[in-house]
């Protein structure tokens, strides 16, 4: 007679405790999301911008009905409002994760280029609209226009502020020569290399006669009075 063994089934126990757990962790994550979803922005501090106002770079960063701040991440209103050549360079984060702070640097128009009708911003770059900026009245070679740009950057905003004229005037000493004329009524010949006098003109003027004249600051600082 054989022997025949039972193989006894061990019976798994459903630990209600451990689902419990976890449908808990489930719906606790669920709810978090749904909670962030509907999270919307609610302040929005704009620092630093001048040529474009707040209510332009709200609707560009796209936050102007005050969204979800979940769908609106800081990166991505960074990517909407560096579109504009306006914009040079442009910071956004949050606070309490409602509230977005944007810093903007404005790409400062620096002279409206009557060759081609454009305004001329820091960076180089070529806009259609006109603002209250020095006009540049003829042609500048290319040899010459970047570096233009360059020193013309560089220039305090005071100072560009009195330029009112620019012209391209190379002679036969001189072939990257400029010739200024100021708000003031005063004529100034500058060149690439002395252009950094210009930041000096509040102090130089303060030495010289009062009454309009030309100041060479190509070659030196003399000043000739307008007959």
């Amino acid at each position: 007679m054989k022997n025949s063994t039972v193989k006894k089934v061990k019976k798994r126990r459903i630990r209600f405790d451990r689902i419990l757990i976890f449908l808990f962790v489930v719906f606790i994550i669920i709810g978090s999301i749904v909670f962030l979803l509907n999270l919307k922005i609610t302040n929005i501090y704009i620092n630093n911008n001048n040529l474009l106002d707040d209510q332009y770079i709200i609707e560009m960063a796209g936050i102007s009905n005050y969204p979800s701040s979940l769908k609106n991440p800081s990166f991505l209103i960074k990517k909407r409002i560096s579109s504009d050549s306006l914009i040079k360079n442009v910071k956004v984060y949050k606070k309490s994760f409602t509230k977005v702070y944007i810093e903007i640097v404005e790409n400062q128009p620096l002279f409206y280029y009557e060759h081609n009708n454009k305004t001329i911003l820091n960076d180089g770059k070529e806009i259609t609209t006109t603002y209250s900026v020095p006009t540049v009245i003829n042609y500048i070679t290319d040899l010459y226009y970047d570096d233009f740009i360059k020193e013309m950057s560089k220039l305090d905003k005071n100072v560009l502020n009195m330029i009112s004229e620019i012209k391209f005037f190379p002679n036969d000493v001189d072939d990257n020569r400029f010739l200024l004329t100021m708000s003031d009524g005063n004529l100034v010949y500058i060149n690439i290399e002395t252009f950094n006098k210009l930041n000096k003109y509040f102090i130089i003027k303060e030495s010289l006669p009062n009454k309009n004249g030309i100041l060479y600051l190509d070659y030196g600082n003399n000043f000739e009075i307008i007959k």
